[in-house]
């Protein structure tokens, strides 16, 4: 029998600032949870487990959260997410299919426009693109520039951190051939990578008072047909919680501002 985990104070914690980072995957949660010091785990009353610690003693809490595949049930949990904890910032992290070769695999990409790939209007024929797009909020994408440009990595490669749209939809994408790339090809031909979540989360965040939000992706394949042959799923996927993290803790502890 699941044991109901110890009760927490989440009036003590909502008077702190607070970031929310949700993952679809297991191996994306773990990442991210591998930077918290000693999380505590609450539970939703609709049964949504979240874990809540911090990256060291003097920093803010961070909230971490698994909502599985699909922009629906990002959508959901991040709506749920927001309400309870009215966190400053929401970030989305996890992995993503390259739909090109300027990034390399384990790279990392902050998405400045998010796409939903899927909505048009089938007519005759043709397929007519109605195409809606999120933007990473101004402020938030500024400071993850700045993170990006002092943060220092561990290990012998650095990845680098792309600022470029990322498509989300539905689909798994793992072909560059057929109409679905096509489709992506010739209408969103400026983003470099692919998701099933960024969008759900996006939507979340412009329905609760433009919370921000922003798509933290690590680069695990090529999206190529190649994902169960030639992909690296671990080491994105712990590139981009490191970075997520490092954006989070500027969050709560900003840069100096003009008077």
């Amino acid at each position: 029998m699941l044991r109901r985990p110890p009760p927490l104070r989440l009036d003590r914690l909502l008077r702190r600032p607070t970031v929310v980072i949700l993952t679809a995957l297991d191996l994306e949660y773990q990442a991210v949870r591998a930077h918290l010091d000693q999380p505590r785990s609450w539970q939703h009353p609709a049964g949504t487990f979240f874990e809540i610690g911090r990256p060291s003693p003097d920093a803010g809490w961070v909230a971490i959260v698994r909502t599985g595949e699909g922009n629906t049930p990002a959508a959901l949990i991040a709506e749920r997410a927001a309400w309870v904890f009215q966190p400053r910032a929401m970030f989305f992290v996890g992995t993503a299919g390259a739909l090109n070769d300027t990034v390399a695999l384990t790279d990392v990409v902050v998405a400045t426009k998010v796409y939903a790939f899927h909505g048009g209007k089938a007519e005759g024929n043709d397929f007519l693109p109605r195409p809606q797009v999120f933007e990473a909020p101004h402020g938030l994408e500024q400071l993850a520039g700045h993170v990006a440009r002092t943060f220092e990595w561990r290990g012998e490669r650095a990845p680098v951190v792309h600022f470029k749209p990322i498509a989300a939809g539905e689909v798994l994408v793992n072909s560059r051939a057929g109409d679905l790339a096509e489709h992506l090809r010739r209408n969103y031909n400026d983003a470099v990578a692919v998701d099933m979540e960024s969008v759900g989360v996006a939507c979340a965040g412009h329905l609760n008072r433009s919370l921000p939000v922003l798509s933290i992706r690590g680069v695990s394949d090529h999206a190529d047909g190649t994902k169960a042959s030639v992909s690296r799923p671990d080491e994105a996927a712990m590139n981009a919680a490191a970075f997520a993290l490092a954006l989070a803790a500027a969050i709560q502890a900003p840069v100096g501002r003009a008077a």
